[in-house]
Formats: structure tokens, C-alpha cells, sequence
């Protein structure tokens, strides 16, 4: 069973995410001053309470963007994963649990919207793929070299031998200066 507290470092995130959407709201307020008078539109805060907004955060570190799909939709900037954040924003304040927003959001993309998917039999490649694979690379490789160890070049016969000790003399040290004479 999850708790609700967040643990430090995702309280950091948290933190640091409202202080960047705090900033944007900033900038954005500044604009609008700066603006002519006949802009109409205005920037709205992402949100009014800094404890709904770490519960947001929360919810969206749990899902990912399916737009970036290597991100949650808490650190991705797509059109998507805000539209995804305020559809959490709203859910929570009409009071459903994290656990609901999942629930809601699997049924609606499937376990992939997921970032850490729940172990089952429909994920179960998911989760096991990797292993299954990392130990069938190292058994190939403990029967490779297994098969190098055992498999030693036979020994010369006597003509191969003396064939190549011909080859040897026939050659001269001014053939080669670099290397000295070869003595049997």
C-alpha cells in the first residue's frame, strides 16, 4: 500500500516545478503589461493552491507523456501532458484519489500511459523481458568461451614441421632486418 507522503527528493520536484510554473505566471503577468491595452487575453496561474499543485505533480509522475513517451507528463512541455495536468487538476479537485486518476487514465490509454506499470500478465514481457535476455546473452557467451577453451589447435606433424622450418631457413636476415636469425 502507497503512502501520500512524498518522499524528499520528490518534494524537491515539486517544489521546483511550481517555483518554474510560479516564473512562467511572472513573466506572463509582465507581458501582459507590457502588452497594448487591447490584448484580451490573460494568463492564468497553473494553480491558485500550491498543494493541489503538488498533488498534480504527484498524480503526473506516475503517467507518462504519450507524446515523449520517455517522459512523465510532470517534466513534459507537449500540448498533450498539459492538457493531461489540468484534466488531474480538475479530477482531484473534485476530490477523486491518485489512485482513480490512474485508474481512469489506464482505462482510457491502456497500461502504457503507466511509467511504472503494474506486474502482471499483460506486462509481464515488460518487466521480465530485459532479465530474460541479459541471462540468455551471458549463457551465450559462458558456451562461446567454454567452446574456445576446449577446442586447442592440434600439434604439427613431423612433415608440416619440417615444411615450415624450410620456409624459415629459406629466408634470409636481409630479408627481414628488423627481425634477428632464427636459430632451431
Amino acid at each position: 500500500m502507497r503512502s501520500n507522503v512524498l518522499s524528499p527528493a520528490r518534494r524537491v520536484l515539486a517544489l521546483i516545478l511550481w517555483c518554474i510554473g510560479a516564473w512562467f505566471s511572472v513573466v506572463a503577468a509582465a507581458e501582459e503589461v507590457a502588452a497594448p491595452a487591447s490584448k484580451t487575453t490573460r494568463a492564468t496561474p497553473v494553480a491558485e493552491d500550491p498543494a493541489l499543485e503538488a498533488r498534480v505533480l504527484e498524480v503526473a509522475q506516475e503517467l507518462r507523456c504519450l507524446v515523449c513517451q520517455n517522459e512523465t507528463i510532470a517534466g513534459s512541455q507537449a500540448d498533450l501532458a498539459q492538457d493531461l495536468r489540468k484534466q488531474i487538476r480538475i479530477k482531484l479537485q473534485q476530490g477523486q484519489t491518485q489512485q482513480e486518476i490512474i485508474d481512469f487514465m489506464v482505462a482510457r490509454y491502456g497500461d502504457f500511459v503507466r511509467y511504472r506499470p503494474e506486474f502482471k500478465m499483460t506486462t509481464i514481457l515488460l518487466w521480465l523481458g530485459p532479465f530474460v535476455f541479459l541471462l540468455t546473452a551471458l549463457a551465450g557467451l559462458a558456451y562461446v568461451i567454454r567452446q574456445r577453451r576446449q577446442t586447442q589447435p592440434a600439434p604439427l606433424s613431423e612433415a608440416e614441421l619440417s615444411r615450415a622450418r624450410a620456409l624459415l631457413a629459406a629466408e634470409t636476415p636481409s630479408d627481414h632486418p628488423t627481425l634477428p636469425p632464427i636459430s632451431s
